[in-house]
């Protein structure tokens, strides 16, 4: 079986405006984050196994090692493994079957994660992480941190 599999744990949606989008979300529709970045990120659970970040514009840019990539429109999909090492398994694998390495694996800079961008032959990008502070419960509950 691929170490990918056939899975997406985070959805990622840069936005312009953090604040407006806390508003909407928290304020208005009664989402409960799940964590609050202020000024950074926003999670929130969707789905069991699955989490919504909303990401400050600035914030995902850099996090791509500077302006998001030709055809990645603000979105990430974002696959978790296990070790630091099954990070470089994935990417290379994604990078055998024609993805494009946008950062290679290192260190993240919150929460020790360590990750890797990688996009898809369409442009869609996808981050390859492992986050030691990353846990499903057996109801799907995700726990952060």
């Amino acid at each position: 079986m691929s170490a990918l599999g056939q899975q997406a744990h985070f959805i990622t949606l840069s936005t312009p405006d953090l604040d407006a989008s806390r508003e909407f979300y928290v304020d208005a529709l009664g989402w409960e984050p799940l964590l609050d970045v202020p000024g950074e990120i926003i999670f929130f659970q969707i789905a069991p196994g699955t989490v919504l970040g909303l990401f400050d514009a600035d914030k995902f840019g850099q996090d791509l090692g500077g302006a998001p990539a030709a055809g990645a429109s603000g979105v990430t999909l974002a696959h978790n493994v296990g070790t630091r090492d099954g990070v470089g398994d994935v990417v290379r694998q994604m990078e055998a079957a024609g993805g494009r390495v946008l950062t290679p694996p290192e260190d993240g800079a919150f929460g020790g994660i360590f990750h890797a961008h990688v996009a898809d032959p369409n442009g869609v990008v996808w981050e390859i992480a492992h986050n030691p502070g990353w846990t499903v419960r057996d109801d799907g509950r995700v726990v952060l941190g």
